[in-house]
């Protein structure tokens, strides 16, 4: 069943597999085994989660004809980057609106705002994600009366599409750990809209892989805790039915774990930041304090909590992020 996601229009925008590397010093000093999967290595504009989701959506754009790319998200948003490099590697345009990622936050004219210049993005600055999605179906039509035609990606690329890109991360994954004769308990990593979560969760199922637990770290502070859940139940039948595939899935499959968001999407303290510096200097790792900081932080956490057991096997996914490490450099600076 899994081999019908590559029945719909796919782009190549990343040589695979990605790598899958055990954090050795951390799992000798946390009496478990972790390993790794480096999605933040991949060829295209320092890589991530968002990447196996665009080459599905941009797929069905260069399907349709598109020429303009559309797309929202905060400065923080690794979204944004990267589907301003995969628009111009396929010769499109795109148009960005972006918007602090909390009230009062500044814009900071590096990392992922610097990429966006430099891909040479059209920039269109609101107030918050309401009025960027009005802001983008105002953009929408504009283009459309100009005889363009235009392609809107939501924010995070959370569409049925961007879960094909995790089902087929899945099968990838597998097939290293099948190489490594590797048997995990837990795939960890952060939760955002939930599309990579839910495309994890449905690739595990398509494959008939038992015994692995999901665990989505929320890293925004979901105002509503079941609107989350909800919104990856949605995803996965939205993708089940797109595939003509009879499947069940209930929302006790769908473990998002919260008080791990330090306050709110793109929030954090000096503890999480002193963290990522900690892991820095102990495994070569390079986390950032907007998403897989927080998300390896919980990993930690629940083991040093007993709720993972030693011994456990782990795989982290490493959604990527790494241009924010820039961007918040002065955050960074006392721990130095």
């Amino acid at each position: 069943m899994i081999w019908r996601i590559y029945d719909f229009p796919r782009i190549n925008l990343f040589g695979r597999p990605t790598p899958l590397e055990k954090a050795s010093n951390l799992s000798r000093e946390l009496g478990v085994e972790i390993y790794v999967k480096r999605d933040d290595v991949m060829d295209l504009a320092f890589g991530g989660n968002k990447v196996r989701k665009l080459e599905y959506i941009l797929g069905e754009a260069l399907a349709r004809g598109s020429d303009v790319i559309v797309t929202r998200g905060s400065y923080y948003s690794n979204h944004v980057r990267l589907t301003a490099a995969a628009a111009r590697k396929l010769g499109l345009d795109v148009v960005i609106v972006t918007y602090p990622p909390q009230k009062d936050i500044e814009r900071i004219e590096q990392g992922n705002v610097f990429l966006n210049k430099l891909f040479g993005a059209e920039i269109i600055e609101v107030n918050n994600p309401r009025e960027a999605d009005e802001k983008m179906e105002e953009i929408r039509r504009s283009y459309e009366e100009k005889g363009r035609k235009p392609y809107v990606i939501p924010v995070g690329g959370s569409t049925p599409l961007g879960v094909f890109g995790y089902i087929d991360g899945v099968y990838e994954l597998m097939e290293q750990l099948r190489k490594l004769g590797v048997k995990p308990r837990y795939i960890i990593h952060a939760t955002g809209t939930g599309t990579t979560q839910a495309g994890i969760i449905l690739g595990l199922k398509l494959l008939g892989v038992r015994g692995i637990n999901v665990l989505g770290i929320d890293v925004e502070k979901h105002e509503d805790e079941n609107r989350i859940v909800d919104h990856i139940y949605e995803l996965i039948n939205e993708a089940l039915e797109i595939l003509d595939v009879k499947l069940e899935i209930s929302k006790d499959e769908i473990n998002v774990v919260k008080g791990y968001s330090f306050g709110g999407y793109g929030l954090f303290n000096d503890e999480l930041i002193e963290f990522i510096v900690n892991i820095a200097r102990k495994e070569g790792l390079v986390l950032e304090p907007v998403y897989t900081g927080k998300a390896f932080y919980a990993l930690v956490d629940l083991i040093n909590k007993k709720e993972i057991k030693k011994g456990d096997k782990i795989i982290f996914i490493h959604t990527g992020g790494t241009p924010l490490v820039f961007q918040l450099k002065k955050y960074f600076e006392k721990y130095l």
